[in-house]
C-alpha cells in the first residue's frame, strides 16, 4: 500500500479546468467523461501544495527574484533522473513548453521559412509554424516493430534536408501520442543530419519524466557532439507533478552561438522572467516529489495494463499502444472499420467520452484516438465499460 491515494476521484468541475469546462464549446456535451487534454485527475503531491499555501500566506505577492535555488533544482534532477549534466547559464525559464517553440520559431526563422515535424505528432508541432507564415514539411513516421510502434523514417528525413532546406525540426522524444521513446542510434542519425544540412532541432522532452516499465529517457542532447551543437530542448514538471496551471518551464542550449543571441532576446522581451508561484512549485517538485512520482508511475504502469487487459478480453478491435513514457495511450481503432466521423461519433456520442481525435495530429493519425489514464483506476474502467456499450453492436434477430 503507497503513502498517495491516486484511487481518489476528485471533482474538478466548476474551477475554470480546461479538461472539464471546455467540454461544452469543443465536443458539443458537457455530460462526458473527460479523457483528453493531457493533464491528470491525481491530487498534486502534497509537499508542492504545502510550499505555495506557505507562500500564500503572506500578504504581499510582488515581483520576485529567480532565486539560484531554483535552477540547482532542475540541474540535479537532470543529472539525478537523467544522467544528464547541465550549466546554470545553458538552461533559461519559458512559460510553458508551447510557447517556448513559438520563441523559437519567431527568432530562428523567418516568414517562408520550413520547419520540419514527424506526425503523427503533438499538433502545436504544426499550427505554430503555420500560425507564424512559416512552411510545415513533414516526414511520416513508419510502422516500427514489437517494442517501438513507430520508427524514424531517416531517410526521408535527410532527403528532406537536402531537398527543401529547413531551417528548423521539432522533435518529441519522448513522442506523443505514441510515447516512443527513442533510441540512441536513431537520435544520434538525426542530429549528425542536422549538424551536416544545418538544421537546428527542438526537442520537446515534456514527457521524459513519466517513463513506464523500466524505460529510460535518452535526452536528444545528450547523445552526441553533433546533439549538443543543434539542440534547444524543452523540459517541465507541468506534466510529471500535474503542475500544468503554474506555466512552469525551462530549456536548456549547450551551443554557446545559438544560446547567448536567443537568450537575450529573450531577457530584453521579458519572456523569461518567472513568477513565484512557477520557481516555488517547481524547486518543491524537483526537490521533494520524487517518491510520489515513483507511486504515481507505478499507477500508472497498471492503468495501462488495465487498459490491455480490457480492450484483449472485451474490445480486440480495439489495440492500445503500449506507452514508454507518459500518461496517454495510443488506441489504434483501425479494425472496427469506421471513418473518422463514425469513431468519434461513437465515442463521443454514443460512450459519452471525450478523447482527442487522432487525425488532429496528422496523416497518420486517422483510426486512431488518444486516451488520457491519469485518473482513478475504477473511474478508467467505467470509461471502457462504456466504450464497450457503445462498439458493441445488437444481433439482428
Amino acid at each position: 500500500m503507497g503513502v498517495y491515494n491516486f484511487d481518489e476521484i476528485i471533482d474538478r468541475r466548476g474551477t475554470g479546468t480546461m479538461k472539464y469546462d471546455a467540454l461544452e464549446s469543443l465536443f458539443g456535451s458537457a455530460d462526458l467523461t473527460p479523457l483528453w487534454i493531457a493533464d491528470m485527475e491525481f491530487a498534486v503531491c502534497p509537499e508542492i501544495s504545502n510550499a505555495l499555501r506557505n507562500r500564500f500566506e503572506h500578504p504581499v505577492y510582488g515581483y520576485a527574484m529567480t532565486p539560484d535555488s531554483y535552477w540547482q533544482s532542475i540541474m540535479r534532477w537532470l543529472d539525478r533522473r537523467h544522467g544528464l549534466k547541465v550549466h546554470r547559464e545553458d538552461l533559461a525559464f519559458v512559460p510553458g513548453i508551447v510557447r517556448g517553440i513559438a520563441y523559437v520559431v519567431n527568432f530562428f526563422t523567418d516568414k517562408g521559412d520550413k520547419v520540419v515535424i514527424q506526425p503523427p505528432v503533438y499538433h502545436p508541432f504544426r499550427l505554430i509554424p503555420e500560425g507564424n507564415g512559416r512552411i510545415v514539411v513533414n516526414n511520416n513516421l513508419l510502422a516500427g516493430d514489437d517494442e517501438n510502434y513507430y520508427r524514424m523514417d531517416l531517410e526521408g528525413l535527410e532527403r528532406i534536408f537536402a531537398t527543401e532546406h529547413p531551417k528548423l525540426m521539432i522533435l518529441c522524444n519522448p513522442h506523443n501520442p505514441a510515447g516512443v521513446q527513442w533510441d540512441v542510434e536513431t537520435l544520434r542519425k538525426v542530429a549528425s543530419l542536422a549538424r551536416r544540412y544545418g538544421v537546428l532541432v527542438i526537442s520537446d522532452e515534456i514527457h521524459g519524466d513519466l517513463m513506464l516499465f523500466g524505460k529510460k529517457h535518452i535526452p536528444f542532447a545528450s547523445v552526441s557532439d553533433d546533439a549538443a551543437a543543434v539542440s534547444i530542448s524543452f523540459g517541465a514538471p507541468s506534466k510529471t507533478f500535474n503542475i500544468a496551471g503554474l506555466a512552469s518551464s525551462w530549456m536548456y542550449i549547450p551551443n554557446d552561438e545559438i544560446r547567448k543571441p536567443f537568450y537575450q532576446w529573450m531577457e530584453a522581451n521579458e519572456f523569461s522572467v518567472p513568477g513565484f508561484t512557477a520557481t516555488i512549485g517547481t524547486e518543491a517538485a524537483y526537490n521533494y516529489g520524487e517518491p510520489w512520482l515513483e507511486e504515481m508511475l507505478s499507477y500508472l504502469e497498471g492503468n495501462v495494463e488495465a487498459v490491455e487487459q480490457f480492450c484483449a478480453e472485451h474490445m480486440p478491435d480495439i489495440i492500445p499502444v503500449r506507452p514508454q513514457a507518459s500518461f496517454l495511450i495510443w488506441l489504434d481503432c483501425r479494425k472496427l472499420g469506421l471513418s473518422q466521423k463514425e469513431l468519434v461519433d461513437t465515442f463521443v456520442k454514443k460512450a459519452e467520452l471525450a478523447l482527442n481525435d487522432g487525425s488532429m495530429f496528422g496523416p497518420g493519425g486517422e483510426g486512431f484516438m488518444r486516451l488520457n489514464i491519469g485518473m482513478a483506476r475504477s473511474e478508467l474502467i467505467k470509461a471502457l465499460k462504456q466504450l464497450k456499450k457503445a462498439i458493441t453492436v445488437p444481433a439482428v434477430i
